[in-house]
């Protein structure tokens, strides 16, 4: 009996001693086995990647579970809460808060609580300048707010949406606050990048939250900046990134009416704006909101400048002539840059070289002082900037000069700053002259003191405004005798022939004009001398100085000119050595 015992034990799979082995070959099963050779990596790769995208899903799937609990239990929540409050202090209790049930956290819209700001944070119509015919048109939105029946009464209807469009700095914002600052109306705003975030269809949901909120408190307005962020044209591709465009052209003017509520919305790139979104109906009017002429920036100075102390002797009129090109952010910077620098200076009151020093800081940059510069290049500046200024106060319709200057700032080792005498809508073919030959006074200037081989690459930027005008007159103005009247947008359509034509005009236009400079110049060689000699002395020259320095007048002495603060900055040369003068100083002594 023991014996058979022992033999059963000894058969596979009858005990834990003796296991069955179970070994499966076929075609199918070998398909899964991992491949041996140099198909393993690729095999371990695959494999690795089929991991991690179930656990990306698995993590996806998790959080939007995770997510739709919690704006339920916010939901719930804030539904709760506003019961309570309704039946606590009544339905009209909060002055504008928005409680929505669709409204998740962070899903309110805002809302203009003008009691609940600080005084000086409120805006109004008086406190916009620089564009009365924008203003007029928020004027009469307003208007029509507060006495519709005014305008409604012959069939008037209330304009759905108003599209602020001008370039940055201008005021569209500031505008938009004075709506709210006197409307008298409920007042929402959003910014357009709010809307858009990770998931889909967030943007949409806060889109209807808005208008519903805005829907339950009508008449009122709602504002929407930078609405490119949401506005832009549809693609067809790209038609599911597009929800909360499509939620906005619906509610604007879509199957439900909306009746009450205005949408002002502002933006710096209209063109980029879907077309169905400026379309009638939607958007009624688009108003423009320009950069300020000579008369809006003086506007704008003198409210800048009201609440600051000023200096007897600022001549207003010509810095808004100045600044012809700045916007109303670019006016109050500059403004703000003078009062800082007169903090600085511990000064009462912000005088007009202040406001210069801040102009050519704004404009140009900060003044390079620790510059180290040889005497022979401050001489060629300074006879490269004389030469702008005297061909500028020579050619007739030129620009009158403001002041010249061989301080460096930025990238520039000097400039000759001209004021414009008024706003330049268009310019005659006379000004575009007097500008091609105007650029080319500092390099004729440096050939006639130096010589040819010494002339300096500092002209470059001379020489590309010189020949980006000449272009300008010949290819889009007409202003040429050989091609006649012929407007060119693109020239690459054009014949190799009338390209060679073109070079050829703009060649001879430019030698011209280099030729009539230099006749200038060398007429005028002494004027040269003396109006660098005085640039080198102070440096900085007004307008009144250097028609001073022309008629022979002596300048009072600077008391350390840019030229000594080099000269000590320079190291000294050693004892017994000579220092040979350069064609510069030759040139000065001369005089």
């Amino acid at each position: 009996m023991a014996e058979g015992k022992a033999a059963a034990d000894y058969e596979p799979g009858s005990s834990l001693r003796r296991p069955l082995h179970v070994v499966l070959q076929g075609p199918g099963l070998a398909r899964l086995r991992k491949p041996a050779g140099p198909f393993s990596l690729l095999w371990s790769l695959a494999s690795s990647l089929l991991l991690l995208l179930g656990l990306a899903f698995a993590w996806l799937v998790g959080s939007q579970a995770l997510q739709r609990v919690g704006s339920g239990a916010g939901d719930s929540h804030a539904a709760g809460r506003s019961s309570v409050v309704s039946g606590t202090a009544g339905a009209g209790s909060s002055a504008g808060g928005v409680s929505s049930p669709a409204a998740g956290p962070g899903i309110e819209p805002k809302e203009y609580k003008r009691e609940e700001l600080p005084e000086k944070s409120i805006k109004s119509f008086a406190d916009v300048k620089g564009c009365d015919e924008s203003k007029a048109e928020l004027q009469e939105v307003v208007e029509f707010l507060k006495d519709p029946a005014k305008f409604t009464r012959l069939g008037a209807k209330l304009p759905k949406g108003v599209l602020l469009t001008g370039p940055p700095g201008t005021g569209k914002t500031l505008l938009a606050k004075a709506v709210a600052g006197e409307a008298g109306v409920p007042f929402f705003y959003r910014a357009g990048s709010e809307f858009e975030e990770l998931y889909v269809g967030v943007g949409s949901r806060r889109m209807r939250a808005l208008f519903a909120a805005a829907k339950k408190k009508a008449p009122c307005i709602v504002f929407i900046d930078e609405i490119d962020a949401i506005g832009g044209n549809r693609k067809h591709w790209e038609n599911h990134t597009r929800k909360t465009l499509n939620q906005l052209l619906v509610e604007m003017d879509g199957f439900e009416a909306n009746e009450g509520v205005i949408v002002v919305a502002a933006t710096n790139l209209p063109e980029t704006l879907d077309p169905a979104l400026k379309r009638p109906g939607r958007f009624d009017r688009q108003v423009a909101v320009p950069l300020p002429d000579v008369k809006g920036r003086a506007e704008i100075l003198e409210y800048y400048l009201s609440d600051k102390p000023v200096a007897a002797g600022l001549d207003q009129s010509l810095l808004a002539r100045q600044t012809s090109g700045f916007s109303g952010a670019d006016l109050s910077n500059l403004i703000n840059e003078a009062a800082l620098l007169a903090a600085k200076r511990g000064a009462d009151a912000i005088s007009g070289d202040m406001i210069d020093y801040a102009y050519d800081k704004v404009l140009m940059g900060v003044e390079r002082k620790s510059a180290v510069r040889s005497l022979e290049s401050l001489r060629r500046t300074a006879y490269h900037e004389s030469g702008h200024a005297l061909v500028a106060l020579a050619v007739p319709g030129a620009s009158p000069v403001h002041k010249a200057t061989i301080v460096p700032r930025g990238h520039a080792l000097g400039m000759v700053t001209q004021v414009g005498r008024e706003d330049e809508f268009s310019i005659n073919r006379q000004q575009m002259l007097a500008r091609i030959l105007v650029s080319m006074g500092g390099t004729v200037a440096e050939e006639l003191v130096f010589g040819r081989d010494q002339v300096s690459s500092g002209a470059t930027d001379d020489l590309r405004q010189a020949t980006n005008m000449a272009r300008h007159m010949i290819m889009q103005c007409g202003l040429n005798d050989e091609l006649g009247p012929l407007y060119i947008e693109d020239e690459k359509l054009l014949s190799e022939s009338t390209k060679q034509q073109i070079d050829t005009e703009v060649r001879g236009l430019l030698i011209n004009a280099r030729s009539q400079v230099k006749a200038l110049l060398t007429e005028q060689l002494e004027q040269l001398h003396s109006v660098a000699a005085a640039l080198l002395d102070h440096e900085t020259l007004t307008a009144g100085q250097i028609k001073s320095v022309l008629a022979g007048e002596k300048l009072a002495p600077a008391l350390l000119d840019f030229a000594q603060r080099n000269k000590q900055q320079q190291p000294k040369p050693e004892e017994g050595a000579e220092v040979a003068p350069g064609p510069e100083e030759a040139a000065l002594d001369e005089q």
